[in-house]
């Protein structure tokens, strides 16, 4: 059981980093970073058997820090949708 919960704290991390955010200003990146850090914290949460709302709080915020802490050069995933 400890390895699986490694393995998807592992997989969570790395959807997090690869999607942490899309846009060119450091608000839009900030603001879909915690978006989809949430996201993945809730589901994460979840499926670890935690608290789900406490994964998209934790989620929200690691993904919003990794969005304001990334240029569009690191990570592009284009246009958000609120633009």
């Amino acid at each position: 059981m400890t390895s699986t919960r490694i393995a998807l704290a592992t997989a969570v991390s790395l959807s997090l980093i690869t999607l942490s955010a899309c846009g060119s200003t450091t608000g839009d990146r900030a603001l879909s970073g915690g978006a989809i850090g949430a996201g993945v914290g809730a589901v994460g949460g979840a499926v670890v058997g935690g608290n789900p709302v406490a994964g998209a709080v934790i989620g929200g915020a690691v993904g919003a820090a990794a969005g304001a802490l990334t240029d569009r050069a690191d990570i592009d995933l284009g246009k958000p949708i609120w633009r």
